[in-house]
């Protein structure tokens, strides 16, 4: 399986909001970058923001780490977005590609990449919203653009024409890096690195599907049907023979 990874040209960014689990990842030399999300933030029980990504922070240490700004309103969006960036040097500061009611955030990833603040812009879904997020992006500031790959598939799309498709659009910016988000499965990792994203995210579910990726399909069906015969014989499962 190590083998099979290191041929994987792709960058996998750890996501969640569990500080344990991060403590954990930190070891794993497959993890090259954190991200998280309010989501995620509020699902683990997470309740100071300032005092989580400071948390986070120390455990990480240079590793690249992504925190959301949560105002709705782009001016906010902003402020929010430059205190952000102060936590760290290796902090990008996630903007969504809109707000609630679709105005662009383009005006401020103009003016926060213009003046150095790394961004990474996500719920990106579209070419058009790449198009506008790549006219936005000052040329010499490292950015990330995350297009919810996972989320297109779920609306019965494959994603993957469309990462190729961004993947040119983006050589505009020579130094934004495309992450395929919101994976389902390690397919979607192989799928990534074919298309030729940058970074990948993967949860924890992610990470453990690792294993399978290269394993011999003769060895997985046998392992499966032991399974199934293991475990018919666990629940001590009978058919009566009518016959007798």
């Amino acid at each position: 399986m190590s083998e099979y990874l290191d041929r994987l040209n792709i960058k996998f960014f750890a996501d969640g909001a569990d500080p344990a689990a991060i403590a954990a990842q930190v070891a794993d030399p497959r993890i090259r970058g954190f991200t998280t999300n309010p989501t995620l933030m509020r699902t683990a029980g997470i309740g100071d923001y300032e005092r989580f990504a400071h948390e986070v922070l120390a455990l990480v240490g240079d590793l690249p780490v992504s925190f959301e700004v949560f105002a709705d309103d782009l001016d906010e969006m902003e402020r929010q977005a430059r205190e952000i960036a102060r936590w760290g040097l290796n902090v990008n500061v996630k903007i969504p590609v809109t707000n609630t009611r679709r105005e662009s955030s383009a005006p401020v990833l103009r003016r926060l990449t213009q003046s150095g603040v790394k961004v990474n812009v996500t719920a990106v879904f579209t070419l058009e919203q790449v198009k506008d997020v790549i006219e936005a992006l000052a040329e010499e500031t490292p950015a990330i653009i995350s297009v919810f790959a996972g989320r297109i598939a779920d609306t019965g799309v494959d994603p993957v024409p469309l990462m190729r498709e961004a993947l040119k659009i983006m050589q505009a910016r020579p130094r934004a890096e495309l992450l395929w988000a919101s994976p389902r499965e390690a397919l979607n990792v192989v799928q990534a690195h074919e298309a030729g994203c940058h970074i990948i995210t993967a949860t924890s579910d992610i990470l453990a599907k690792l294993s399978f990726l290269g394993k011999d399909h003769e060895r997985y069906s046998l392992e499966t049907v032991e399974m199934f015969h293991r475990d018919a014989r666990a629940a001590g499962y009978t058919i009566p023979d009518a016959a007798a």
